[in-house]
């Protein structure tokens, strides 16, 4: 067979990180073999490992992968708005959307890999990884909100990773919409009715 040259095995393993990056969120790094990854790649399996060491290897990979498509995709998006328009709660409603809950190979990274990231040995590399992931997305949100504290932020990160998780393990039953309507009427509701660190929960009492 003929030698794969320096820049096709560049794309193909670029290739492998793309499709594990969309799978490992879709059915979860446990859910995905090798055989599958490759697979689906249109490459052969025995290939794998001419490009990372193990699955392991490529987990952290795949895993940094999707932070910084999503974060791309996030910036896009937030570019797109009209200059007058409120970040936060444009930001909150497309997060909250119908995509983000029904499309998880495209969807949050932070949503779709913390179950399994969770479920790695506290010395695997893509928990550190994941962790630098969800810090990139904080960052992004004080960015959005400069006068807000990290604290708030913080609440308003968990807040809209949590909706999301609880509504996709829910989707199809009432409650799913019911938290999505909730934290929706909280975080994307009009500016005169919301803010950015007052609103991230209604007030009590």
């Amino acid at each position: 067979m003929p030698r794969v040259s320096k820049v096709q095995a560049a794309q193909n393993r670029d290739t492998i990180l793309d499709v594990s990056a969309r799978l490992f969120r879709e059915r979860g790094i446990g859910g995905v073999s090798v055989a599958d990854l490759m697979a689906d790649a249109g490459l052969t399996h025995g290939g794998f490992y001419g490009h990372f060491d193990s699955k392991e290897a490529l987990a952290a990979e795949a895993c940094a992968r999707a932070f910084t498509q999503s974060a791309e995709r996030r910036q896009a998006r937030i570019d797109a708005l009209p200059a007058d328009a409120d970040v936060p709660r444009a930001y909150a409603a497309m997060f909250l959307g119908e995509k983000n809950i029904c499309s998880p190979g495209d969807g949050c990274p932070a949503v779709g890999l913390a179950s399994d990231i969770a479920r790695q040995p506290a010395d695997a590399p893509a928990r550190g990884v994941y962790a630098e992931g969800v810090e990139g997305m904080l960052q992004d949100l004080m960015s959005m909100a400069p006068a807000a504290n990290r604290a708030d932020v913080l609440l308003r990160l968990a807040t809209l990773v949590g909706t999301v998780t609880l509504a996709r393990a829910t989707v199809g039953q009432p409650i799913s919409d019911e938290l999505l309507a909730a934290v929706r009427t909280v975080l994307a509701a009009p500016p005169e009715k919301s803010g950015w660190a007052s609103s991230v929960l209604p007030p009590s009492g």
